[in-house]
């Protein structure tokens, strides 16, 4: 039950990267691993999950980011509370991909996502590993985007084009994730490619600051995955000069230039959240500081009674001000304000003489609108997009093993 999640677009291919799906029949004929192959030179920066119950693919991945030269993704299962197998089996993978492109081991990274607590069906991946290889295509990100999903209800794709320093790049990236989202760092898998020219340390640099962004900005139900993983791979292929750290006016432009693309990709995860009626924007201004916004917004979008309100189109303001209150922030309840959209429902900590309950619902009707919070503590803003709590996501998750 998508909130207008655009169709996804045609993705462009970006100069550098292949990639190839393939099912490997535990799923059907849907495909369910994809292989992307990175060109000789190509560097890699990713975020990883901070839940502590890593799984045995981050734990590889994180390690083997830098000079990459291909990822290789499966879903349906998350390789993750596997222990000390699920991490030879991720190494294994890996070695599989190499032994097939003619890299090393350790330049292969490995994802998976899916279930928790099962082991990799290792004959199984190896076969679709090697029809992915025999797939590749610079053309594949569409291919990739529907292999990677799980419970969204569509694929998750968007490509962006600029000029920096004269010299027109691209960039394409897929995302999935529809639950178990409340990134801490990114979002469950999401891969962005590009062909403009970084180092090792600017793109760790690119990685981290587009992920505080787009994808450190989004909640569906305030968990953490155990496979949370966001990659930028950057191919050079452009032939702009190099960008070498995440300073400098080239590294603010390209920054500049890509940050809508993960925006709309986090954002389309919202979108797409399990069982989701409404996507709400959460605004917090006037805070003493980011810190302070980001706290206030995420008590609001996490809180099971705001979003059973937000699903009922029912304009109780009193669970914003609970919300608001228990964020840790010192306040000063006079000079706390509450919209909903361009209608002010408290001023100075008090409802306004002119609002209407018959005003609010008309708001929160609505399938998209913004919860907007003044502090009166400062300057500082921050935003977070978030879903409602519906009973179609109680029925997912309750079904999602059967």
């Amino acid at each position: 039950m998508a909130v207008n999640l655009p169709p996804m677009e045609d993705p462009r291919p970006v100069d550098g990267i292949r990639i190839g799906v393939a099912a490997t029949g535990e799923k059907g004929e849907r495909p369910n691993v994809a292989v992307l192959a990175l060109a000789p030179g190509s560097v890699t920066g990713g975020v990883f999950t901070r839940n502590a119950f890593q799984a045995p693919p981050v734990v590889v991945a994180r390690t083997r980011m830098g000079a990459t030269r291909a990822l290789v993704v499966n879903s349906g299962n998350a390789n993750a509370a596997t222990g000390e197998r699920g991490i030879a089996d991720a190494k294994a993978t890996c070695a599989h991909v190499a032994s097939r492109l003619g890299v090393t081991a350790a330049e292969v990274a490995p994802f998976s996502t899916g279930v928790i607590g099962e082991f990799l069906n290792m004959a199984a991946l190896a076969r679709g590993v090697d029809a992915a290889v025999a797939d590749l295509r610079a053309d594949g990100w569409a291919n990739a985007a529907r292999a990677i999903v799980t419970t969204d209800t569509a694929p998750k794709a968007a490509s962006r084009e600029a000029v920096i320093g004269g010299t027109r790049i691209r960039a394409t990236g897929i995302a999935k994730g529809a639950g178990m989202i409340r990134p801490n760092m990114a979002t469950m898998l999401a891969f962005l490619g590009t062909d403009a020219t970084l180092s090792e340390r600017a793109a760790g640099a690119l990685v981290r600051d587009l992920a505080e962004r787009s994808f450190n900005r989004v909640t569906v139900d305030g968990d953490t995955s155990t496979n949370d993983a966001f990659v930028v791979m950057a191919t050079g292929a452009a032939g702009a000069p190099a960008v070498q750290d995440g300073h400098g006016e080239r590294y603010a432009a390209l920054l500049s230039a890509l940050t809508p693309l993960a925006a709309d990709l986090a954002q389309r995860l919202v979108r797409d959240g399990e069982g989701a009626t409404k996507f709400v924007t959460v605004r917090v201004e006037q805070g003493g500081n980011a810190d302070e916004c980001r706290r206030v917004a995420y008590a609001i979008a996490h809180s099971p009674l705001v979003k059973t309100a937000l699903f009922a189109s029912d304009p109780n303001w009193g669970r914003f001000c609970m919300a608001i209150g228990r964020a840790g922030v010192p306040l000063d309840q006079g000079a706390v304000g509450l919209y909903l959209d361009d209608v002010q429902v408290m001023a100075n900590g008090l409802p306004t003489a002119d609002y209407t309950e018959e005003a609010g619902a008309a708001v929160m009707s609505r399938d998209e609108f913004t919860v907007r919070v003044t502090l009166g503590r400062g300057v500082a803003r921050e935003t977070v997009w978030t879903t409602d709590l519906s009973p179609d996501y109680i029925r997912i998750n309750a079904d999602y093993r059967t």
